[in-house]
């Protein structure tokens, strides 16, 4: 069910859903999240049964402003408020404690909650009305299968979850891939996921190194190893390897049965038959925004195979190359 997200009567109706523990797709300027208000553990149990997610798989928490971010955190770590106070509202998820008697389910057991305060306008009228109904935060990870493509249109999360979910349609996604998160839970800022947020920036407001993730850090969204994918098999290529490989299928009589997509950067368009090619954008940032749509539009082609160009080893592609790293492990 597609509403208009600007429609102030379907943002109401949306926020209602909530209140009566119901799920809701909305938007926000990095891909489409499935909500469920967050101090309601039945109806957080939900989005995990919806996307077929295990329990002990995190979810984000969304508020709207960093007051309300307050209400679930036990304590609220100074490098936390450094990033927070310069990134919210925006694409930034910080983890630190949780207060026990909350959020229990969507932080899947754990004693630390992931918190994002997002950008889009859609996403904070939902969020504003919500706390308006006594709803201090709502739980959300990407609208989609488990381990499947992130949705960046509202009929994505249609085609995801099926056409009776109450959907808040807000347009296109802005950035395109999840949220940066940066666990502020223990003394040190340690990156979990990279988004279109930098480490640079990140360690410029934080004031200090921004460490790597280890193994003792908590889980959180978007994670393991596998994510991401696409139906068709992901493989990514250096770009000398991909060159090599197209001409090997551009050459006479090359027999193949597999229909295959490619997504690059800079190996020219082969003129092997059947090939599907699409264009990656030479910057991060729209290469980012365009990426999961792609990947979804070549799946929907028919695509069995999708060959893509390993992303520039460079710190503004972080968040590409780690979405197609795990989804080329799936």
């Amino acid at each position: 069910m597609l509403l208009d997200g600007r429609d102030a009567d379907a943002v109401a109706r949306a926020a209602q859903a909530l209140a009566a523990g119901e799920l809701v797709g909305l938007p926000t300027e990095t891909v489409y999240g499935l909500g469920a208000r967050a101090d309601d553990d039945a109806a957080v149990a939900r989005i995990f049964e919806a996307k077929g997610r295990p329990a002990d798989h995190p979810l984000i928490v969304h508020v709207a402003s960093p007051a309300d971010a307050l209400a679930f955190a036990a304590q609220w770590p100074p490098v936390a408020q450094r990033l927070t106070e310069a990134l919210w509202p925006g694409p930034l998820t910080v983890i630190v404690p949780r207060r026990p008697e909350v959020a229990g389910a969507a932080a899947g057991g754990q004693p630390t909650v992931g918190l994002r305060c997002p950008r889009h306008p859609v996403a904070q009228a939902l969020l504003k009305e919500a706390q308006r109904l006594g709803i201090k935060g709502v739980a959300a990870p990407s609208a989609n299968r488990f381990g499947r493509i992130s949705p960046t249109l509202a009929r994505h999360v249609v085609e995801e979850l099926g056409e009776d979910l109450l959907v808040l349609d807000g347009g296109p996604c802005e950035g395109g891939i999840e949220s940066t998160i940066v666990d502020c839970s223990r003394g040190r800022p340690v990156l979990l996921r990279p988004g279109v947020i930098t480490r640079a920036r990140l360690e410029a407001i934080a004031g200090e190194p921004v460490l790597d993730r280890d193994e003792a850090a908590p889980k959180a969204s978007g994670t393991l190893e596998a994510h991401y994918a696409p139906r068709a098999k992901l493989r990514l290529m250096p770009a000398e390897m991909l060159r090599q490989a197209l001409q090997v299928l551009d050459a006479p009589g090359h027999p193949t049965s597999l229909k295959l997509a490619v997504y690059c950067r800079t190996v020219p368009r082969s003129a092997a038959r059947g090939l599907l090619y699409r264009a990656m954008p030479t910057e991060a940032v729209p290469a980012a925004h365009q990426l999961f749509s792609t990947l979804r539009e070549l799946d929907d082609q028919g695509a069995h195979l999708i060959w893509v160009e390993t992303p520039p080893d460079t710190p503004e592609w972080d968040g590409v190359r780690d979405r197609l790293q795990r989804a080329a492990a799936a």
